[in-house]
């Protein structure tokens, strides 16, 4: 007898996944044949197809589950009218998705239009709200990358103006140097021979800064990294800039934690000393102190050097190290009577030292001091070697 109860169920399994299988199968098809129309008709579709898979399975299973024609009639007709309650449903959530969809849709347009995104469907189900929080987020990046492209195309203007002014003003000079020495009127030629020859190493170094930045921003950068010794780095840099600090009165000091090593191109780290450090001098008053100091950190070598500037303004310190950014306006100013260089460059200093320790998948920063004497600390990280 359980036998034969248990064939029983497995015949009507059976039929019951042929007839509701085939009827899936058919639904199958018709929702491909709509699957360019919009959600309502493909969630009622999808209402549909199950409904009628149902069905299907009560009219293929009523002759094995000897049921008579009034239950079946009943079976039938409450299947019907739960079908008919699953395709209002289902058409309803259909077109609240429609709705969410074309408000994301109409988002999206202003998104291209303006390039800002502002999502404002709290209600709508994850996966939208995840999408629209997705756009918001890379609107905030679009907006971020426009801010920046216009700060380096102002730059590149003002690096054109700059440079411009710093090549014509010089030229001029040689050029009625060399006329005064061609008519034999120089007063004192060999005074005028070291006036041109400083005039043209500034111009020199001028159009190297620019070709080691065209390099850094293209990408062409070549770097030759190995272990150095940072103590030893930093002497180098202290010796070559010492001459320059006694000129101009302004103490120079350093000290380096023993033995730390650090994985880079030489040449390159030693520009950015160089530059780092000429910065700190040429904008720390006399009797001001420029210091540096290495140490190593948690997975990472940290090189500092701290200035008397007096300061950088908080609108100021985002430019710092832009293209042609000088700060002039943001410095200690020059002495009465003080021949002011601070704008003898062309502004290029800081961006070559800022591509250079990227270049290192490294970092630079700077930040005011408030403790007097008020200044600057440049800070670089460099990863530590492995």
């Amino acid at each position: 007898m359980t036998a034969l109860v248990g064939s029983d169920q497995v015949q009507i399994v059976l039929i019951a996944v042929a007839w509701s299988g085939g009827a899936g199968v058919v639904g199958l098809g018709i929702a491909y044949l709509l699957r360019r129309r919009s959600v309502p008709v493909l969630s009622a579709t999808v209402a549909l197809v199950a409904v009628g898979a149902v069905i299907a399975g009560i009219i293929g299973t009523a002759r094995a589950m000897f049921l008579s024609s009034h239950d079946f009639r009943v079976t039938l007709m409450v299947a019907a009218i739960a079908g008919v309650v699953a395709v209002l449903v289902a058409t309803l959530v259909g077109r609240v998705l429609s709705r969410w969809s074309r408000q994301l849709a109409d988002e999206t347009r202003r998104f291209g239009a303006s390039g800002e995104f502002v999502a404002s469907g709290s209600s709508a189900p994850v996966e939208l709200r995840q999408l629209a929080a997705e756009l918001e987020r890379t609107s905030e990046r679009l907006a971020q990358s426009r801010a920046r492209e216009r700060r380096l195309e102002e730059a590149r203007r003002e690096l054109v103006a700059w440079v411009s002014h710093d090549l014509r003003t010089p030229l001029a000079g040689l050029r009625a140097m060399t006329e005064a020495l061609e008519d034999g009127i120089a007063p004192e030629p060999e005074r005028y021979h070291r006036q041109i020859r400083a005039e043209v190493d500034r111009m020199t170094r001028m159009v190297d800064d620019l070709f080691e930045l065209s390099r850094i921003h293209s990408g062409t950068l070549e770097l030759s990294p190995q272990s150095l010794l940072l103590g030893d780095l930093v002497s180098e840099a202290i010796a070559g800039a010492d001459p320059v600090a006694r000129v101009r009165g302004v103490r120079l000091g350093g000290r380096v934690e023993e033995g730390i090593e650090v994985h880079a191109d030489a040449q390159g780290l030693s520009r950015v000393l160089s530059n780092l450090v000429m910065n700190a001098i040429r904008h720390t008053p006399s009797d001001g102190t420029v210091e540096i100091v290495g140490r190593q950190v948690a997975g990472a070598v940290e090189l500092s050097v701290t200035d008397a500037c007096g300061g950088i303004p908080d609108a100021d310190r985002e430019r710092v190290f832009d293209v042609a950014w000088r700060g002039v306006d943001a410095r200690t100013p020059a002495a009465p009577g003080e021949a002011d260089d601070r704008t003898s460059g062309a502004g290029l200093g800081l961006a070559i030292v800022k591509g250079i320790v990227e270049a290192h998948s490294g970092q630079v920063s700077v930040e005011n001091l408030d403790a007097p004497p008020a200044g600057c600390r440049f800070l670089v990280r460099l990863p530590a070697p492995a």
